[in-house]
């Protein structure tokens, strides 16, 4: 058997990229994009990605270069400093504004506007093939809780699987319309800018994240996924009568981002969706664990189903493994409950390292494990849950508080919309709690 080799045949590179190619072949007309007035079908979009190449290429861009978000102040000090150098071509940016495609504004901050760049490149462009899975495919920047903006590297690799344990995970069938609640800068829209494409869907997309529009877009081109954080729970649950549309189809909504509070899993899932709550980091290439339901718990109270569901689960299938240790010892903690230790991941979805940073690399890799920094407990059932990050642990007279146990038990005030708990300074008893409420 270790004498037949790979060849081109048995083995090609694993890379998302090959979900648009085949979305274009499959799928040729169906609706790929809509926005507003706006209608693109998947061969469209292949057209314009490949145009996109095509015009990059023809600015010398090349393999592994960045791009570099510049505001307008910054481009200002940039231009003053190429005056001064005599060297302007060699300091000053390439910068591609990309205007509303529905109603442009006309907004410019150089030659290059976005539609334009698109419309200039060769429709019949091939792109390179990848030879290299490892090679890198986005650079996406996240600070955290430590304000210290880091880049992360992700691998052709990590995104494929991430995007098919995505998909399987949430059970994702074909044809999906999926609704962008979720900004597409948070972890590649959590891959599903890639899974879409896998599913041969729609990705409807809207200006801002409000209760009329996303109301108005659920019902207008009937969407039965998509994903966010638990302060768009808020807005819909907020919304006034006049801005409510009736749902009579459950949407499929992927959560995360933060602890949903139990009470408040309950309340959305009323108004018609169907909720699934993950976990997952930009480091992870987005959702890292998914709360997979059992059919047993059908059967339970609902608001013990709420409580279940707030748990931040499983592992998705692409990864080798997660838990949760102690990051001294690296010995896993009891399957109580209660016990705390930081969760811990491993796998080919993680990302390759931070851009240029090797020491914050080399802190996050350790012992073959990738730390999150946050802190969770495992359930005697194998499924973990998140109590906090690890520098957000609340220590009060020597014991440790959970200020998401605090705000979960908040929540369950009727009078509650949202609530946060932070620690600050007491003389007696260290980093006692508040609460701060609005």
């Amino acid at each position: 058997m270790d004498k037949l080799p790979k060849c081109g045949a048995n083995y090609v590179p694993l890379t998302p990229i090959t979900f648009l190619k085949r979305a274009a072949m499959v799928y040729s007309n169906r609706l790929s994009v809509i926005y507003r007035s706006v209608r693109f079908t998947w061969r469209q979009t292949y057209e314009r990605c490949c145009r996109l190449a095509s015009a990059l290429r023809s600015l010398n861009v090349v393999k592994n270069d960045v791009y570099v978000p510049l505001a307008r102040d910054a481009l200002r000090v940039l231009m003053a400093n190429s005056q001064n150098s005599g060297r302007p071509e060699k300091l000053m940016p390439l910068v591609v504004v990309i205007d509303d495609v529905d109603q442009p504004t006309g907004t410019r901050l150089g030659a290059l506007e976005y539609e334009q760049l698109v419309s200039q490149g060769n429709p019949g462009y091939v792109p390179a093939e990848i030879t290299n899975e490892w090679d890198p495919i986005s650079l996406n920047y996240t600070s955290g809780t430590t304000s210290e903006p880091k880049g992360v590297v992700y691998s052709h690799r990590g995104a494929y699987l991430s995007t098919l344990s995505l998909i399987l995970g949430w059970e994702m069938k074909s044809e999906p319309v999926y609704l962008w609640s979720l900004p597409m800068f948070h972890c590649n829209g959590w891959t599903f800018t890639w899974g879409v494409a896998a599913r041969g869907g729609t990705n409807v997309c809207i200006r801002n994240t409000t209760a009329v529009e996303i109301y108005d877009s659920i019902v207008s081109h009937n969407v039965t996924h998509m994903c966010c954080a638990p302060i768009v729970f808020n807005i819909l649950l907020e919304a006034k009568p006049h801005e409510r549309r009736q749902i009579t189809t459950p949407i499929e909504i992927l959560t995360g981002g933060a602890p949903p509070p139990a009470a408040l899993l309950q309340k959305i899932e009323n108004l018609g969706f169907h909720v699934v709550h993950a976990y997952g980091l930009t480091e992870a290439t987005g959702p890292a664990l998914v709360c997979e339901w059992q059919k047993r718990w059908n059967k339970m109270p609902a608001e013990d189903q709420a409580r279940l569901k707030a748990r931040q689960g499983i592992s998705i299938l692409t990864l080798a493994d997660a838990d949760v240790k102690d990051p001294e010892t690296m010995e896993s903690v009891s399957r109580d409950g209660k016990t705390m230790g930081e969760i811990v991941l491993r796998g080919s979805s993680i990302m390759k390292g931070y851009l240029k940073d090797e020491k914050a690399t080399a802190k996050a890799f350790r012992n073959g494990w990738f730390f999150t920094g946050d802190v969770g407990v495992v359930h005697p059932d194998g499924y973990l849950e998140i109590k906090d990050r690890s520098k957000d642990v609340i220590i009060s007279g020597g014991e440790n508080i959970s200020s998401v146990e605090v705000e979960a038990a908040l929540y369950k005030h009727p009078s509650v919309v949202e609530a946060a708990v932070v620690a600050m300074p007491h003389p007696k008893w260290g980093r006692a709690h508040v609460h701060l409420l609005h």
